[in-house]
């Protein structure tokens, strides 16, 4: 008897378990227990379709109710902008914070993948109809977002840091990277602010500041591309020492007409190569001479075309074979350097 009574009550659980609705099935519910002012959901129901198996069917239901939910919160984006854009018209020039506000109003970005974080999801299924609901608390997103927003800001200010030092020492290759970098970054704080100003005007706190940084990277990239990188490939012999004398006069000397130099060619718009060698000339004496000797092309990177190819020589004289060596690599160096920025400027 008790064991008949024991699977009639396990039984009847069951039953009653399986009958139990969610609390979010019907619209009163959703609106009691998920309500506007605390939540974002996406809710739909539907049948299997050809070919579905329910797990499948409920799987593409969860599916819309997510991208519902995005949609909400993309819709209130756009809200947002549209009105802070129609009040700061309204307003006129009331200062500086208003236009830069509505500068950055401006710019929202209307249609993106949000990255949402602690949404939930459940599905029930009654009477052949599958029901799916996802929901997401408004202050847990915000949480994320303000946590998002505050770390990647931090990265970001100390990316412009280096990328400024980087364009102040001349290595500009490398600076042009780095804000390219912050830019990708740069991306991500937008977006954490904009849904910030959707969702909590007071926790949306950095607007003019992101907007100062994105006209930095922006002004930045500009000023940087319209600049030639150079990457310079140098072999300098005076008799059996290497030497950079040449090298290093053409880099000065270009570098005055807004070149920059890189290490890596890949970066590098033109390829600049010398091949140079000390030769003595005559006899020792009081004064002693020397002869620079080099082989110099200028070729532009992307075409791989060479743009100016020459066989160079110049005379110096000294006391020493090595100083008379010296004084005809600079001033090689100053006359190569002449002839490359008339090919760098034609």
């Amino acid at each position: 008897m008790k064991k008949h009574l024991s699977i009639f009550i396990v039984a009847l659980f069951a039953a009653l378990s399986a009958q139990a609705q969610p609390n979010w099935l019907k619209t009163q519910d959703r609106e009691q227990n998920y309500p506007s002012s605390t939540f974002f959901y996406g809710f739909q129901t539907g049948n299997m379709r050809n070919g579905e198996t329910q797990a499948t069917a409920q799987a593409r239901l969860l599916k819309d109710a997510q991208a519902e939910l995005t949609e909400k919160i993309l819709v209130r984006v756009r809200s947002k902008k549209n009105l802070d854009t129609e009040r700061t018209k309204t307003q006129g020039e009331n200062g500086e914070k208003e236009i830069i506000k509505d500068t950055f109003i401006s710019k929202i970005i209307t249609e993106t993948d949000l990255e949402l974080t602690n949404v939930k999801t459940d599905s029930y299924s009654e009477n052949g109809l599958l029901y799916a609901f996802a929901y997401v608390n408004k202050y847990e997103l915000i949480g994320y977002y303000s946590a998002s927003l505050n770390m990647n800001l931090q990265q970001l200010e100390s990316m412009l840091a280096t990328a400024q030092q980087l364009e102040q020492s001349g290595e500009k290759s490398k600076a042009r990277a780095q804000y390219e970098t912050a830019e990708a970054l740069h991306a991500k704080v937008e977006l954490a602010q904009n849904v910030l100003v959707a969702l909590d005007a007071n926790a949306a706190t950095h607007i003019e500041k992101t907007t100062v940084h994105y006209n930095t990277i922006e002004q930045a990239l500009a000023r940087l591309k319209q600049g030639v990188y150079v990457f310079v490939e140098s072999s300098e012999d005076m008799f059996g020492k290497t030497s950079t004398l040449i090298s290093n006069k053409v880099k000065s000397e270009l570098s005055k007409k807004g070149c920059s130099f890189t290490n890596d060619i890949t970066q590098a718009d033109y390829v600049v190569k010398l091949k140079a060698s000390a030769r003595k000339h005559g006899t020792p004496g009081d004064i002693v001479f020397c002869y620079a000797d080099v082989e110099v092309a200028l070729v532009k990177t992307q075409s791989g075309k060479t743009l100016y190819q020459e066989e160079l020589s110049q005379k110096g004289g000294h006391t020493t074979y090595e100083n008379a060596a010296r004084e005809a690599f600079n001033a090689i160096g100053n006359t190569i350097a002449v002839n490359l920025t008339e090919k760098l400027t034609e």
